[in-house]
């Protein structure tokens, strides 16, 4: 109880600051014994209450793009329930072979957002985003979410790598959006597999009570710190993500 609680804090922290928290939670739950499918849904019961204490900490002192909210969370809903049914029903082999080339996309792709966006024309020195870096939002969206339903980590790297492309700059505010968004995938996948009896139930409150306290005080402290430093964690989280996973195939 104790491994999962610390692992919990600690992975609810990293996803308000950058994702990949479930590198971190999800391998506490396979150590001690928990089969990898009700260990990926018990992570997931566990992590989306974190996403909202994230986004109740952002929410204190940052302007949330409330523009973008319905058009991103239409795309996450419909994801999460693809991705969720799809870890039931499908073998994991193909998808898993993909994630890894997920994440080191993401990651380049908030890395290099500036010059992407010079070159697309996607959004503006403003943050208001043209209709060409909407649609692909949705679209991603749907992508991300489907993966985050599936397994999910890594989904905050590849929002905020969507996001940057989209034209948004303000690492706080997409932070605080990208929150809502994770607590949004989250919530539908683990309705999906508490119906589906996968849920270990007591380690799941536990490590739920722990990622509120690390997704709220991860923020505000994320919060606090110059943007260039949470934009470099950010990539520095991104890389070493996508690296174990390489590693772990």
């Amino acid at each position: 109880m104790l491994l999962v609680f610390c692992a919990a804090a600690i992975a609810g922290a990293i996803n308000a600051v950058a994702g990949g928290g479930t590198l971190i939670s999800f391998p506490s739950l396979v150590a001690i014994g928990v089969g990898s499918i009700p260990a990926n849904a018990t992570n997931t019961a566990a992590m989306w209450p974190g996403s909202i204490s994230s986004a109740v900490g952002y929410s204190k002192d940052t302007d949330l793009h409330r523009d973008l909210l319905a058009p991103l969370l239409i795309p996450s809903v419909l994801g999460a329930l693809l991705g969720a049914f799809a870890l039931v029903v499908t073998p994991p082999a193909l998808f898993d072979a993909t994630v890894p080339f997920l994440v080191l996309f993401a990651t380049l792709l908030f890395a290099f957002h500036a010059r992407i966006n010079r070159l697309f024309n996607l959004g503006t020195l403003d943050e208001r985003v043209s209709m060409a870096g909407r649609i692909w939002g949705f679209v991603f969206q749907l992508f991300v979410a489907a993966y985050g339903g599936y397994f999910g980590a890594g989904i905050g790297i590849l929002m905020l790598g969507s996001l940057s492309i989209m034209g948004l700059h303000d690492i706080h505010r997409m932070n605080a959006l990208k929150a809502v968004l994770a607590g949004v995938i989250n919530v539908i996948a683990f309705v999906f597999f508490a119906f589906k009896g996968l849920v270990v139930w007591h380690f799941a409150l536990v490590m739920a009570a722990a990622a509120i306290l690390g997704g709220y005080f991860g923020a505000r402290i994320a919060r606090r710190l110059p943007p260039v430093y949470v934009r470099g964690f950010v990539i520095v989280v991104g890389l070493s993500v996508s690296a174990w996973l390489f590693f772990k195939r």
